[in-house]
């Protein structure tokens, strides 16, 4: 018995990551310079800026769910193009737009290739689940590199060409996405394969389990926080650190890589030491902490230079952990599904706290958005207390050449300590899904196989 090759999953890790960094570029380019422009856009109000920022959070939330379910049913490949190519068109109807009103119907187009659900799936597909902490830190540090690199691009290139240069080049990087996804990723997710809940309604099982629901409530928060934060941040940058908009990377780069840096220990530390909950709990209660600092330090260069750096290392870490633990508590044949759900808390987070941010700010400057946000963090951490501990399973490869497939897959699936069976046909082999503590690996060579 063997792991899966760490070669081919580490090739197709790094595909997946660049995918997700190509794609995620257009929509943080966006962050840091859409409410400083409110004067290039007919129309343009602080909520109607929020939401031009959060129309983008409100169409993938509405399509996640179906997103991942065609994916479980059809193929990820296949759907993650589709999403590539209306992401496209959103971006180019938002480069042709003169008021906020065409700005917010690019931003609602260009989510409506909600893809989220089917990459974060064929992440769990492509990956062994020792190394899925790791391929989905990996993933979470390409985000925040996509993150870093749009902080700089994004004020550089709108210096040229306004928004509507930032958005021609977003139409640009769902080209690139589209080769990566034909010529760099394997077909994933309608293999054969055996699991415990496949005889259960995909949506209601997810729905019935209270850990997913925790973690949909967890990602929902934190990028209502995100959206919310970023609808104020620029304005500070500007006014209070004394920076205009094509200088704020100045700020944003070193902060966000300082924090990626300072967040891997604990992260390490939560892995090796099944200290995963401790740590996810001290990561919200930062992140909380942060917001409610803000309220009295916002006006103040160096505490909101402090806070901002700390928030980033909460945000990082929950950011990178979340996906993980959702692959953990679901079955490769729910993945798509339970993605679909999580994915859909995450960009309704989005697109209520670009509309909701810029309506508390509108109402109550900036000391009200950080007191909504610290407020909802604050629930987070009391509805995270209650979590369970995140399963410890490990995958393993059995050879299953020269063996009746159906029967030894059936088999394999009722020894204890098994939770999840798929048929590898290029190895001809069986991966499981086990729990160490309760399965035996003699019971494999009991039934015969290798």
């Amino acid at each position: 018995m063997i792991d899966p090759a760490f070669p081919n999953q580490l090739r197709n890790v790094i595909a997946l990551a660049l995918l997700y960094a190509f794609r995620m570029l257009g929509l943080f380019m966006v962050l840091p310079v859409l409410v400083l422009y409110a004067d290039d856009y007919r129309h343009s109000s602080p909520l109607l800026l929020g939401a031009a920022l959060g129309a983008y959070g409100l169409s993938q939330a509405l399509l996640q769910i179906p997103f991942g379910m065609w994916s479980d049913r059809w193929g990820r490949k296949p759907v993650i193009a589709i999403g590539l190519l209306v992401f496209a068109l959103g971006s180019v109807v938002a480069a042709m737009a003169d008021s906020v009103y065409g700005l917010i119907l690019g931003r609602f187009l260009q989510g409506a290739g909600a893809i989220g659900s089917a990459l974060m799936a064929m992440v769990g597909d492509l990956t062994s689940d020792q190394n899925r902490t790791k391929a989905m830190a990996g993933i979470g540090a390409s985000i925040g590199l996509a993150f870093s690199a749009a902080l700089v691009l994004g004020p550089l290139i709108s210096q040229f060409g306004g928004l509507s240069a930032i958005f021609w080049l977003t139409a640009g990087f769902a080209t690139v996405g589209l080769v990566i996804l034909g010529a760099a990723l394997p077909s994933s997710g309608r293999g054969t394969r055996l699991e415990v809940s496949t005889n259960q309604s995909s949506i209601i099982t997810v729905l019935r389990n209270r850990d997913l629901l925790r973690l949909d409530w967890g990602i929902f928060t934190l990028h209502f926080v995100l959206m919310a934060n970023f609808v104020v941040l620029p304005v500070l940058l500007r006014d209070v650190v004394g920076l205009q908009g094509d200088r704020h990377w100045r700020v944003y780069l070193p902060l966000l890589a300082g924090a990626f840096v300072l967040m891997l220990p604990f992260m390490l530390f939560a892995e090796r030491k099944r200290q995963v909950k401790a740590v996810f709990l001290g990561a919200v209660a930062l992140l909380g902490l942060m917001q409610l600092m803000l309220l009295w330090v916002y006006s103040e260069p160096l505490g909101l230079l402090i806070c901002l750096f700390l928030f980033f290392v909460a945000f990082n870490l929950l950011e990178a952990n979340l996906p993980s633990l959702v692959s953990k508590l679901v079955t490769r044949g729910l993945r798509g599904t339970a993605n679909g759900v999580y994915s859909t808390s995450q960009f309704t987070g989005i697109a209520l706290g670009g509309v909701l941010g810029g309506a508390v700010l509108a109402w109550g400057g900036p000391p009200a958005v950080f007191a909504v946000c610290s407020l909802f963090a604050a629930i987070w951490w009391v509805v995270a207390l209650f979590m369970s501990k995140p399963p410890q399973l490990t995958s393993l490869v059995v050879s299953l050449e020269g063996r009746d497939q159906q029967r030894a897959l059936a088999q394999l699936l009722q020894l204890p300590g098994v939770a999840e069976v798929d048929w590898l046909e290029a190895e001809r082999a069986a991966r499981l899904k086990v729990d160490r503590a309760v399965f035996r690996e003699e019971t494999i060579t009991e039934l015969g196989t290798g």
